[in-house]
């Protein structure tokens, strides 16, 4: 049986078509069927080659859904730029799926209104159509978004790291007011947080894991926080694929955090210069100090 023969039962022939292109059959396959499981028309499934010209001449889509995998090409990042031109103009909506591999390469060449999903469940795919194509109607109709429950949690997602954010500055001026000294560059004062600390912080955090399950602890926010101040005070750069590691939930998930932490001030991208393709994130001045002044007033008290 052909492996993209998984229909939904609904027909839903008058549906607006989605383009799919690949980086192989396997991608071509597994896109195909997450289109047509959430009741979509293929308008076309091609080769990634093939894709940057193909988008230049399409004519109407409601999506274009590209699959990769194996490692970054230069008709994958020639396709990606055409993606963000066409997603930002508002021609169709943009989602980009890939294995983990390609995490580093992808953060740093998809702008934010394109979705990606890294190494996605089935049930992820099909949220993250589902809501691309709903923000896009949004877009064209401007109609009210709200009752979309995904982009209601994506709301959910912003409020929460708005929160995280505002806790943060208090932290940073204290309850007497007094603002911290911006971040202190590196060799400066680096044990004026002890390396060992957050490393005993961070470890606690994922021994639990061997007694309970990760996601009744789930905290991507505060994980990828300790991660970059232990990367900071150890003078170190951290890439995305990393910080998604040390978030401890799925990829997707995780970069949908860290685009929304970035946003909101908390973190900040550098471009890596010796390729400017790659991308590094490190904690925003504001954020490393109000961690620090959060470990001296908590001190040894073993805080998880």
């Amino acid at each position: 049986m052909d492996a993209t023969s998984t229909v939904s039962a609904v027909d839903y022939s008058d549906a607006p078509p989605v383009l799919i292109s690949g980086s192989s059959d396997i991608c071509l396959m597994r896109a195909t069927r997450s289109v047509r499981a959430l009741g979509l028309r293929v308008g076309d499934a091609i080769p990634i080659e093939e894709a940057e010209s193909r988008l230049s001449r399409q004519a109407a889509a409601s999506a274009v859904w590209i699959e990769l995998d194996g490692q970054m090409t230069e008709p994958m990042r020639r396709t990606l730029a055409a993606l963000n031109r066409d997603t930002a103009d508002g021609r169709y909506a943009g989602i980009v799926s890939a294995t983990p591999s390609l995490v580093d390469d992808l953060f740093g060449a998809l702008d934010d209104q394109v979705h990606l999903l890294i190494d996605a469940s089935d049930a992820e795919r099909a949220s993250a159509l589902s809501l691309a194509l709903a923000l896009q109607g949004e877009r064209h109709r401007a109609a009210d978004v709200a009752s979309d429950g995904s982009a209601e949690r994506l709301r959910q997602l912003s409020d929460e790291v708005s929160r995280i954010a505002a806790t943060l500055a208090r932290l940073s001026t204290g309850p007497s007011a007094v603002v911290l000294p911006p971040r202190v560059e590196q060799g400066a004062h680096a044990g004026e947080v002890s390396l060992e600390v957050v490393r005993k912080v961070i470890r606690a955090r994922r021994l639990r894991a061997r007694y309970f399950r990760e996601d009744l602890f789930a905290d991507p926010a505060w994980d990828m926080l300790l991660d970059l101040l232990q990367a900071e005070i150890s003078h170190l750069r951290v890439p995305v694929s990393s910080l998604c590691i040390a978030a401890a939930v799925p990829a997707t998930t995780a970069l949908r955090w860290l685009k929304t932490m970035v946003k909101e001030g908390l973190f900040v991208r550098r471009s890596d210069p010796h390729d400017g393709r790659r991308v590094f994130v490190e904690l925003a001045p504001q954020t490393s100090g109000a961690l620090r002044s959060y470990f001296a007033e908590v001190g040894n008290a073993g805080v998880l």
